[in-house]
């Protein structure tokens, strides 16, 4: 299992979330957008606390490794306690493990992308939209890829946010080869500004998923810009 994250190639690095898919037809849906294109499939894991919502946990993970035991697994943990879900993800076969900046010291980050990496994952490290950007830029030198929210984190379908986009510009400047992803209300229309701002690696929910299972092909090169 390659990990596009750790990957020298610069192409965009397209993530459909899987928080879109139809539940009742997980490994149909998240195989499907394999095949149509997509590098890796975006687990968002909320725990009804840090953000008003409860999603997914470990065992979907373990399902998903399970049904595609090519995929690379990238899981968001968008969770109060990121601590707690480490080694369960990493056992249940995620690649990356991305956790927020709101919920972390500095020392406590340290640590938990150590754990992280020491597990054979990538880091990433994530913000949400009214966060000040140094609180990610204190930490960025700890992540292999910072993600920049582009909704407040919760549920699917938001509109996007474009005031984010300074941040992804500001970070892009400050670690021109650090991978830089982006998550919430990217579509096929508002996606050539995501790429140009920065973003390398594309997190799209509703935008594929949202879409006829014959039509995610063509979604997904359009997001990688081809």
């Amino acid at each position: 299992m390659a990990n596009p994250i750790l990957s020298p190639s610069r192409l965009p690095v397209i993530a459909p979330s899987i928080l879109s898919a139809d539940f009742a037809n997980m490994g149909r849906d998240a195989g499907g957008v394999l095949r149509a294109g997509a590098d890796a499939l975006h687990l968002d894991v909320m725990d009804g606390h840090f953000v008003p919502n409860l999603t997914m946990g470990p065992d979907l993970c373990r399902c998903l490794r399970q049904a595609l035991p090519d995929a690379f697994l990238d899981v968001h943990l968008m969770v109060t306690d990121p601590g707690l879900f480490v080694e369960p993800f990493a056992r249940a076969g995620a690649g990356n493990i991305t956790f927020h900046c709101e919920v972390v010291t500095r020392d406590a980050a340290v640590a938990l992308a150590a754990r992280i990496r020491g597990l054979g994952l990538s880091v990433g490290i994530a913000i949400n939209p009214p966060t000040p950007v140094e609180k990610i830029e204190a930490l960025a030198d700890l992540a292999d890829m910072l993600l920049v929210m582009s909704v407040n984190p919760g549920y699917s379908g938001q509109a996007f946010m474009p005031e984010t986009l300074a941040k992804t510009r500001r970070l892009r400047a400050a670690h021109p080869t650090k991978r830089i992803q982006m998550d919430g209300g990217v579509t096929v229309d508002n996606c050539s500004q995501v790429r140009a701002e920065g973003c390398d690696v594309i997190v799209a929910a509703t935008a594929v998923f949202g879409r006829p299972a014959a039509e995610r092909p063509g979604i997904i090169t359009a997001l990688r810009g081809g």
